[in-house]
């Protein structure tokens, strides 16, 4: 009998066959991509700097790692339903002067949601309330979190739908699940009764169980007109606002004054070409279209 265990003996992908062949579909199996794409040429590099075989696994380890954190991110975005992907770099804070921006920032760090505090941003329409919703679901994908957007009027029909098909329960524990829901533009929609009692079992079945953000163009006073019953009102408003963050976007329409510039900017792009397309008359000096 050999002296040798079982432990002992090589692989026979080592020994045998062609190594390429074997080694990708091993990592494969392993479902490593980014080591398959990436370790030939890693190879070339550390034979290069003279690097040892330790350094060199961990640097083909460190590109899966990173490779595989943002899949995952791209995957939490993409199962979040944004209808566009926005961030707070790309918002600006200057056109809307009464919006808290350290509060915008600190919230971006995503702390309130592990807290289950909630995020209600109230102003007018075209002010960019929507946006800065966008860019917190964006910051919490990129942290890690569960991520649900929608719009009220959308989320009303998806229930009213899930009820009719006898599946709501579902629906509801999928919607007590996501550790942030987003739900834009409550107030553009009256809803019915129904669709009100909906909205309002969602509110309330994530009370303290997770972070809610809403966005709504009305002040609290006016919600009842859109979900139809001062009692109602009353009960969601003291659930959302028990642990709440209000961010106050009142302003000028940052959507108008965005398509007033682009106007403005294309009336002196035509100026501009006409007067390009000028030509001054050699004899006698005068302009003249060509």
């Amino acid at each position: 009998m050999s002296g040798k265990s079982g432990t002992d003996t090589m692989p026979t992908g080592t020994t045998s066959g062609t190594p390429q062949v074997l080694l990708a579909h091993h990592l494969k199996q392993l479902k490593l991509p980014t080591v398959l794409r990436e370790y030939d040429k890693v190879a070339r590099e550390c034979a290069r700097e003279g690097v040892d075989h330790p350094r060199y696994l961990l640097r083909l380890i460190e590109l899966e790692l990173i490779d595989r954190e943002r899949r995952t991110i791209e995957r939490r975005i993409k199962a979040a339903r944004f209808p566009a992907v926005k961030s707070l770099d790309t918002f600006d804070f200057t056109a809307i002067a009464s919006l808290n921006k350290m509060l915008v920032l600190e919230l971006a760090r995503c702390e309130f949601i592990l807290r289950r505090e909630n995020v209600i941003a109230l102003g007018n329409s075209g002010t960019g309330k929507s946006h800065v919703a966008l860019a917190l679901g964006l910051a919490a994908c990129q942290k890690g979190l569960t991520v649900t957007f929608t719009t009220a009027a959308a989320l009303v029909h998806q229930l009213m739908e899930a009820r009719d098909e006898r599946r709501l329960l579902k629906q509801q524990r999928d919607l007590q699940a996501v550790q942030l829901l987003i739900v834009d533009e409550l107030g553009y929609v009256p809803l019915s009764p129904t669709g009100a009692e909906l909205l309002f079992e969602v509110f309330s079945q994530r009370y303290e169980r997770g972070s809610t953000i809403v966005t709504s163009n009305l002040p609290f006073e006016d919600w009842t007109s859109v979900l139809g019953s001062e009692r109602l009102t009353g009960a969601l408003l003291d659930r959302l606002t028990h642990h709440v963050h209000i961010l106050t976007m009142n302003g000028d329409s940052y959507r108008l004054k965005q398509s007033a510039g682009q106007r403005r900017a294309a009336a002196a792009r035509a100026e501009q070409n006409q007067a390009t397309a000028e030509t001054v008359d050699p004899d006698t000096g005068e302009i003249t279209d060509p």
